[in-house]
């Protein structure tokens, strides 16, 4: 199988920025238990937004995580914790993935 990337950038309103980073913080640890999950980031920005960094093994992984109840209710009420639209992107990975069972962040030789 070939790995998927899913990344992108949300912009929480003002008022919400708070539950937003408690939801997204949230997601992090069972996300990563997940058995297609390979990667899986939450980054805040200086100007406020959430990048989000996902590696999936395939796409039958992503759409079963997509599907977990406490991401699907924040996805089906967007609009009512962003300011506009997230900006996202989907990719099948060019470069091949390190099937490393070194810790994340450990440089091998």
């Amino acid at each position: 199988m070939t790995p998927i990337s899913l990344y992108g950038f949300l912009r929480p309103r003002p008022e919400r920025k708070d539950e937003v980073r408690r939801i997204l913080m949230s997601l992090v640890e069972p996300t990563r238990g997940e058995p297609g999950n390979l990667q899986y980031h939450l980054h805040e920005q200086e100007d406020g937004r959430f990048f989000l960094y996902e590696i999936w093994r395939s796409r039958e992984d992503l759409d079963l995580h997509n599907q977990y109840p406490p991401l699907r209710a924040f996805l089906d009420n967007l609009p009512d914790y962003l300011e506009g639209d997230p900006e996202g992107y989907f990719d099948t990975m060019s470069s091949p993935y390190p099937h490393s069972t070194a810790p994340a962040g450990t440089v091998t030789a």
